[in-house]
Parts: structure tokens; sequence; C-alpha cells
């Protein structure tokens, strides 16, 4: 089990967000003799849950090693039964002190939700439907916001980070206990895809 910190954990991360950042990442833990070392065993340092967008490649953005994040992904970081079994065995079977939750800007998921609530808007294949109706109420709560209905797709894929943490939460008894303990933390966060900065926007727990 790993003894680090969610704070610190996160910290790390942001150093490695940075190093990308400025062009200069260390590409640490790639080697033969980490590929040996992690053999027959794994501690990653967090979890992440992210959208499946190519652009988001995450131990990329956060310059980390093979064996160093637990990921799970899918289209518009949507939340189903199998990320939250996947997740709620890197907590207690892994022991990782985080999770973050990734989305990101220009994201196709949730311009497919903001298309789906046009009154033209075509009939989706099911299983795209079934996925994006899981942002369709961010879409809903931004246009009634704005004065004149307009959709940021910005603040909807904002408004869906929330809701995705909430709906892990809620769905979660394990996690949601894990940070009553303080031995686990969720920082939801938003790529900019031309900056590549991860921004983070929601905390859950101490970081």
């Amino acid at each position: 089990m790993s003894t680090r910190t969610p704070g610190k954990v996160w910290q790390e991360m942001l150093r490695g967000n940075d190093r990308f950042i400025s062009g200069e990442p260390l590409h640490p833990r790639q080697d033969v003799e980490r590929r040996e070392e992690l053999a027959n065993k794994q501690e990653p340092h967090a979890a992440l849950f992210g959208c499946s967008d190519s652009r988001l490649a995450a131990e990329i953005i956060f310059d980390k090693g093979i064996g160093d994040l637990f990921v799970v992904r899918n289209a518009g970081q949507v939340i189903s039964d199998s990320v939250v079994g996947s997740l709620e065995y890197a907590v207690s079977v892994l022991g990782v002190p985080l999770i973050v939750v990734l989305g990101h800007d220009e994201c196709g998921a949730v311009r497919a939700a903001i298309d789906s609530v046009a009154e033209d808007a075509p009939v989706l294949p099911p299983h795209i439907a079934s996925l994006v109706s899981k942002i369709v109420p961010a879409v809903q709560r931004v246009s009634a916001a704005a004065p004149d209905h307009h959709v940021d797709s910005h603040e909807v894929g904002r408004e869906h980070l929330r809701d995705t943490i909430a709906e892990l939460l809620a769905s979660s008894e394990l996690i949601s206990d894990a940070i009553a303990a303080g031995t686990l933390a969720i920082v939801g966060a938003n790529y900019r895809l031309r900056e590549g900065r991860a921004v983070p926007d929601v905390v859950v727990g101490t970081v």
C-alpha cells in the first residue's frame, strides 16, 4: 500500500504537468529496470478517470512512468458500473490516495450532447445516445442559465465534470468512506488542449 498522502501525490502530478507544459519532461520510470520491478506487482501513485480523447494521454500530460497511474477512460468521462468498480479496486486493493477526474475543452462527447438536444437532431446510435445522455443535464442547466440560451461547450464540460464527481460519490460508499477517513481525495480538473495545463476545478477531501 502507498504511504503517499493525497496532497503530496497531487503536488507531484502538478510538477509533472508543469514539466510537460514547458517542454522539459523527465519521462521517469520508463526503463527496463522499472518494467522488471513491476512484473509481479503494481503500486500506482494515483487513479485517473478521464475522457478517451486521443489528446488526453494521462502519463504524458503528467510526465509519469510505467506503473505510476491506474487509468480508466471512456468518451466524455461518464460514470458507469465498470468505472466505479475499477476506481474502487484502485482505492481498496491498490491503496491509491488520490483520484483525478480529467475533462477537457473541445470534447466531442460534450459537443454530441449539445447537438443532441436540438429540435432537428438526428437519432444517435443507441450506445452513443446512452453515453451522451449523462452529459445532457449539464447542457440543460447551462442553457437555462444563459440569457439567450446560448450553450457554451466549455461551461458544459465544467458542469459535467462536477456531475461526474457527484455521481461517483453517490455511487460508491467505499470511495465516500475513504474520503471521510482522510485517506483519499478527489481532484476534478479540466485540461486545456492548447496550453497543456490541467486546471483543478473541484476538490473533494484534503489535498
